[in-house]
């Protein structure tokens, strides 16, 4: 199983480190970036002008291309790395199937609305089968991929031989890389760990203590593991660094946007406010509201995710949200 020629759909930062990597084992790629002032700017400069500006690029490597379309004709995996508020609005500009592709995403996010992890969104929507899809989970703050710090990734796909294809292709000297046919645990793991990071933010921001951090991300990790046990039942260990680790790195992070946001909210900034000043988008802020409506209908216990809605949707004050919290917790 060949990956054949790979594209990048996104511009942002984890685009480019996924990028680096993939440019530099197969020598060339396409990239989809939705602004052609972004490519002439790429072009002029060498590298990303927004994002990631440390990671140098060959761009006679690179065929760039403003139109979603020319890539998804031209080439054979698609690697999907943009925020999810924003998948569904660069996929309507489709005029042409994607279930002829190997469709990989690395998002790390929920789609808002439809409420579908992005691989059940290119099923549903897109008729794109499962066993054609992939996912890029793992603790991998794309800052630190850029600067070629060791890093651990693990490709969920429920095809072995596609997943070991888009492994060898990521690996290299600063990457190391596993296998995992749990593409949705994955995927929702992901979303939770966001909304779990917002949480630990707002406590920093409150001045809780590391003790205390330390026993909300292990109430964190049962609550995940909860979640995951009732939607889909899989044989897996949460220990993994898909699961634990990407939570610990989200939650402890300077690099985690989420866990800024959520410090901002717990220092006194309104909602608005925190994402105005925030730069980047916080994955967990939209995740948080599609994970409680889907809870709607499974009735898990999560309180955890139950205080950052409250905090996030419904006003609560965050002191005494998290004080009640804390007394949940054990």
């Amino acid at each position: 199983m060949e990956t054949g020629k790979i594209a990048i759909m996104g511009s942002g930062s984890w685009a480019t480190a996924i990028a680096k990597v993939v440019v530099e084992h197969t020598g060339h790629i396409g990239w989809y970036m939705r602004r052609d002032d972004r490519i002439a700017d790429f072009k002029r400069l060498g590298h990303n002008p927004a994002y990631l500006q440390c990671a140098e690029f060959d761009v006679d490597s690179i065929d760039f291309t403003s139109d979603i379309n020319v890539a998804a004709e031209a080439y054979d995996t698609l690697i999907f790395v943009m925020p999810s508020p924003y998948l569904k609005d660069h996929l309507k500009k489709l005029t042409r199937g994607l279930d002829d592709k190997f469709v990989v995403t690395a998002i790390k996010g929920i789609v808002p609305g439809d409420d579908l992890v992005c691989s059940e969104y290119f099923h549903r929507v897109y008729g794109v089968p499962y066993d054609c899809q992939a996912v890029i989970g793992g603790p991998s703050h794309a800052e630190e991929v850029a600067l070629r710090r060791l890093s651990y990734l693990t490709i969920g796909c429920t095809d072995e031989l596609k997943a070991k294809a888009l492994s060898e292709v990521l690996s290299c000297d600063y990457i190391r890389t596993k296998t995992s046919p749990d593409v949705l645990g994955i995927e929702y793991a992901a979303v939770l760990k966001n909304v779990y990071a917002i949480a630990t933010g707002i406590c920093n921001g409150l001045k809780y203590g590391d003790n205390f951090l330390a026993v909300l991300l292990s109430n964190a990790m049962q609550e995940m593991g909860r979640f995951l046990a009732k939607a889909y039942p899989l044989k897996r260990d949460l220990a993994d660094s898909v699961y634990l680790g990407d939570l610990l790195v989200t939650g402890y992070s300077a690099f985690s946007r989420n866990r800024t946001f959520g410090t901002m909210i717990g220092k006194g900034y309104s909602v608005k406010n925190a994402q105005l000043e925030m730069r980047m988008i916080a994955e967990g802020y939209f995740g948080t509201k599609c994970m409680k409506e889907i809870n709607r209908h499974l009735g898990v216990d999560m309180p955890m995710l139950d205080t950052v809605f409250a905090i996030l949707y419904e006003g609560a004050f965050p002191k005494t949200a998290i004080a009640r919290l804390a007394q949940k917790l054990g």
